[in-house]
């Protein structure tokens, strides 16, 4: 096994470590977890937007987590399966969702059937991407001809001015989860912040067509400005941070 495989596997690994031992609070961050109402109705409509109607359609949730994007799915109307790599996040989603079907795997190597969704999400999974080329040519294989893939990420690495002044006390507070999410973060291919550009220039020469960049957000964060609170919430909008759709041909 070549040093490079080695490493990988080792990064793999302690990214999953890393999401696992979050699990247990992972739904009290407002970040991560979707509130019902205004905010629930923003993610609907940015959904919506890039996805159009559900019809019932097989839709996999990439890095599940605890389950909140597959429950906006289900809501819609979407037939959904979530996959994680984190045992204990699939835990808390299958307790909340208990009639939705959640898998352990990889999502850079989920093993699924060839043409067995219809649909691929994932929110704030691409800029943990060990080998993202590989994994969205992995993502096209398991999407239908003519499927709909949508990315919601965004460059959590450039800081601006805002960050520099209100950005360090937070990271004070919580020192040793920064340390950990530091370390990770200077190992994925994104350590140098995961821009919609590159991204999209990955998906295109992974056959993707169609590709839409959207940075229209804001009705999100607005939904969410009341329990970030002010600093968290100008911090949150004054970052890179976006949607990709695309599609598959077919």
């Amino acid at each position: 096994m070549s040093q490079a495989s080695f490493s990988n596997r080792d990064l793999r690994d302690d990214i999953r470590d890393y999401w696992s031992d979050r699990a247990a609070t992972f739904d009290n961050d407002p970040g991560h977890r979707i509130s019902d109402g205004a905010e629930m109705a923003a993610w609907a409509a940015l959904f919506r937007r890039h996805l159009g109607p559900a019809e019932g359609r097989r839709l996999l949730d990439l890095a599940s987590g605890t389950g909140e994007i597959a429950r906006l799915c289900k809501d819609m109307g979407f037939e959904v399966t979530g996959l994680d790599w984190a045992e204990p996040m699939l835990e808390r989603a299958r307790a909340k969702l208990p009639d939705v079907t959640f898998l352990q795997a990889d999502a850079e190597r989920t093993m699924l059937p060839g043409g067995s969704a219809d649909v691929i999400v994932t929110r704030h999974l691409v800029w943990t991407l060990v080998d993202p080329a590989a994994a969205f040519a992995e993502w096209r294989r398991v999407l239908a001809p003519g499927g709909r893939l949508l990315l919601v990420d965004g460059d959590f690495v450039t800081r601006g001015w805002l960050w520099r002044i209100l950005g360090q006390r937070g990271a004070a507070r919580t020192h040793g989860a920064v340390s950990r999410h530091e370390d990770i973060l200077s190992r994925v291919h994104f350590s140098g912040g995961a821009r919609a550009e590159e991204v999209a220039q990955l998906l295109t020469a992974a056959g993707f067509e169609a590709l839409r960049i959207d940075t229209g957000l804001g009705a999100i964060h607005r939904a969410q400005a009341r329990e970030l609170g002010w600093r968290k919430s100008l911090l949150r909008r004054s970052e890179h941070r976006y949607a990709i759709s695309a599609r598959t041909p077919g």
